[in-house]
Parts: C-alpha cells; structure tokens; sequence
C-alpha cells in the first residue's frame, strides 16, 4: 500500500470549544487520501453548525443519539473504509501538519503504527508528555504496567480492528487495542510525537470507575496473578513519579 487511505474517526457530543481544532488538524494535513469521519451524538449546542461549515471537506457525518461513547466509536468503524483506522475525539489533534505523512512513510505497512503523544490545556498550550512513554517495540503484551501508548497515536489495520466493548463505559479502548495487538503481526514505532490530547476527559472525570475497568481488562488479558503483581509494580512507578515530580499526568 503505496498510499493507504487513513479512516480517521472524531466522536463528539456538544463540544462547540473545541470541534474545530480537531477538524482543522485532520483537514489540513499534508496528505490526502484520508476519509474523516464525524460521529456527532445529536449534539443540542453549536457543535453541529461548526461541522457543517466544513461538511463538504468530511467524508461522513452521523448525528443520532448513542448509547455512549463506545456505541458512537463502533458507528464509527462500521462507516469506515480505510487500510487504517485512527480514533482523535473532540479536542484532539493530530501533532502537526506533516503527521499523517509521516505515519505512512515510516510505518513501513505495520498492522499497528504509533508514536508519542503531547498533552494539551483547555487555553491549547502544550503542559508535557505522557507520564507513560510509547515504548520501542510494542505487543500485545505492552500494556501490562499501563496503557503506554495513546489512543490518539496508534494506528490500525482495519482488518484487525474489532468492534468496542461497550460491556466497558471508560476503557474499553485499552481492551481494543490489546485484542488488536493480538493479530497483529507487525508493529513499528515511528518514534516523534503525533498527537496531542486534550487532558481532562470523561475518564479522569470518573478516575475511579476508570481504574476499575482498567484492572478487570488487563486481569483478562494478563490472568489474575499476574495482574495483581504488575498492578503492585504500577503502584511503586507512580509513588516514585510523585515523590520526584510531584504531581502525575496520564
């Protein structure tokens, strides 16, 4: 695939702040064989009035109600035609113009092509990283100490992309990722950043049900033993995290 076409998928429910950074960040890209994707959850602000501004530039839009974040993101996939598939919600933004570019240039055909990821305010200026850093190789086995690639900076195959979980209302991308991580047989990290992601969403918002979730799905895929010994190894990284940061990120 010379010039794979990228299904690029924002989900959005009244967000009229910040629809447009994420539209112009996927609209302005260097490279052209996307298919952009909008699945708007009947949104009653101005959300829809920005999307329709730019309606003839996107591919698809869909706005009826949802059964949540999940539903919306799995009518996504089902529109999409792509070789790959990215997910970049509402207030998300590709890094910079050249992104896209760079995913199909240096991610050589992998299944599964990812990179780092750059955490924005609410005002859009950068506050840091990831406390999690992409790793160099990347499997299904990868996120056992967390989830250390962002959702907004991997993508996948579509052939190997399963629908979402919704058994799950806050994780359910980590369960996908992992189940996608399993077919995969290639993997490349195209190490620079590629994303930048919105802090404050609907998961931190309920941290805890969050983290119960996450704990459910990595006993799952990792066993139950296992996971309790790697969750004690996450619990020491992020007492040291804090001891010499003083305050964590995602």
């Amino acid at each position: 695939m010379k010039y794979p076409l990228v299904s690029i998928i924002t989900i959005v429910y009244n967000n009229v702040r910040d629809i447009e950074y994420t539209i112009k960040s996927v609209l302005e890209q260097t490279y052209k064989n996307i298919e952009y994707i909008i699945v708007d959850g009947a949104s009653t602000d101005s959300t829809l009035d920005i999307i329709k501004t730019y309606k003839d530039r996107i591919s698809k839009v869909i706005s009826e109600k949802d059964n949540g974040i999940y539903d919306a993101m799995n009518k996504g996939l089902m529109a999409a035609t792509g070789d790959y598939v990215l997910f970049l919600n509402s207030g998300d933004e590709l890094f910079d113009l050249n992104t896209i570019q760079q995913i199909v240039e240096k991610g050589n055909n992998a299944d599964i092509i990812y990179g780092e990821t750059k955490l924005v305010d609410e005002q859009r200026h950068i506050v840091g990283d990831r406390r999690h850093a992409a790793p160099k190789t990347f499997d299904w086995k990868s996120f056992r100490y967390g989830m250390n690639v962002c959702h907004q900076a991997i993508y996948v195959k579509r052939t190997i992309a399963e629908p979402y979980d919704q058994q799950y209302q806050l994780s359910a991308d980590i369960d996908w990722v992992i189940r996608a991580a399993k077919k995969a047989k290639t993997t490349v990290n195209i190490h620079q950043y590629v994303a930048k992601y919105l802090v404050g969403g609907i998961s931190q918002k309920r941290h805890q049900q969050s983290l119960k979730e996450r704990y459910q799905i990595l006993k799952k895929h990792y066993g139950t033993i296992p996971n309790f010994i790697n969750h004690c190894i996450i619990a020491f990284r992020l007492l040291k995290h804090r001891i010499i940061h003083g305050k964590t990120r995602e």
